[in-house]
C-alpha cells in the first residue's frame, strides 16, 4: 500500500485537477477549507485520538468528488471515491471507509434517511467531524458567498430564490451538528448569516415601493 502522507499527497493533486472546471461554490478552495476545519475540530475535540485523522484528511478531500450537482456522464457516485483511492495506492479497507463517510456528508442523504446517518457515524465516528467541516463552510460570509455563486452559476434562480435556501436549509444545520466543537463555532456562523439575512430584506423591501410606483404588481 502507498505510504499515507504519499497517498494525502496523491488524492490532493486528483482533486485540485478533478473540481478545476467546478464553480467557486465548489472549488478546491472549498476542499482546503474544509479539511482546515475539519482538522481544527479534531483538534479541539476532547478525545480525539479515537478517530483516525487520515481518515478525516482524505474523505474531507474527497467528499465532493461525485457530487451528483456536478457528475459527468459516465461516473458513479457511489463507487467513484473508492475506485480514485483504490487507483491511487489505498488498501480496499480504507478505501470502502472513506467512500461510505462521503456518501454520508451530505445534507439532502441526511433528510432522507437521518436513522442511516446515525448509524454511519458510530460505526466511523470520522464522519461527524468530515460533516460539521463542510456545514460550517456553507455559513457565515463564505456561506453567504456560496449560495450566490452557486446560484448564478447552476441554476437560473433570482437573488430571491436564493435566499430561500437561508430559511429552507442553511438556518437548520446549527441544530445538525455533530461535535461539540463543531456546535460551538457554527453559533457565531449562524449569527452572520442571520444579520445579513436581515439587513437583505431589509433593503430589498423598496422593491415593493419601485413596483408600486411603476404601477406593477409584485
Amino acid at each position: 500500500m502507498t505510504d499515507m502522507k504519499e497517498l494525502i499527497s496523491k488524492v490532493s493533486a486528483y482533486v485540485e485537477k478533478y473540481m478545476s472546471k467546478y464553480d467557486g461554490s465548489h472549488d478546491f478552495n472549498h476542499i482546503k477549507r474544509v479539511v482546515g476545519l475539519a482538522h481544527r475540530i479534531h483538534s479541539e475535540m476532547s478525545t480525539p485520538t479515537s478517530l483516525d485523522l487520515d481518515v478525516i484528511k482524505l474523505s474531507a478531500l474527497l467528499h465532493d468528488v461525485g457530487d451528483r450537482k456536478y457528475l459527468k456522464e459516465g461516473e458513479n457516485a457511489e463507487t467513484m471515491v473508492r475506485d480514485v483511492l483504490l487507483n491511487l495506492g489505498a488498501s480496499q479497507d480504507l478505501a470502502d471507509k472513506v467512500q461510505t463517510i462521503c456518501g454520508g456528508v451530505s445534507y439532502n442523504s441526511e433528510m432522507k434517511d437521518v436513522d442511516h446517518v446515525v448509524k454511519l457515524i458510530a460505526k466511523h465516528p470520522e464522519l461527524a467531524v468530515v460533516q460539521d467541516a463542510d456545514r460550517l463552510d456553507a455559513l457565515g460570509a463564505v456561506g453567504i458567498g456560496r449560495v450566490f455563486t452557486f446560484g448564478g452559476a447552476k441554476t437560473e434562480r433570482s437573488m430571491d430564490e436564493s435566499i430561500k435556501i437561508f430559511d429552507d436549509k442553511l438556518f437548520k444545520l446549527e441544530d445538525l451538528m455533530k461535535t461539540a466543537p463543531g456546535r460551538r463555532l457554527v453559533r457565531e456562523r449562524t449569527r452572520r448569516m442571520e444579520d445579513f439575512y436581515r439587513q437583505f430584506e431589509e433593503e430589498t423591501a423598496i422593491t415593493k415601493l419601485g413596483a408600486s410606483a411603476l404601477g406593477l404588481s409584485e
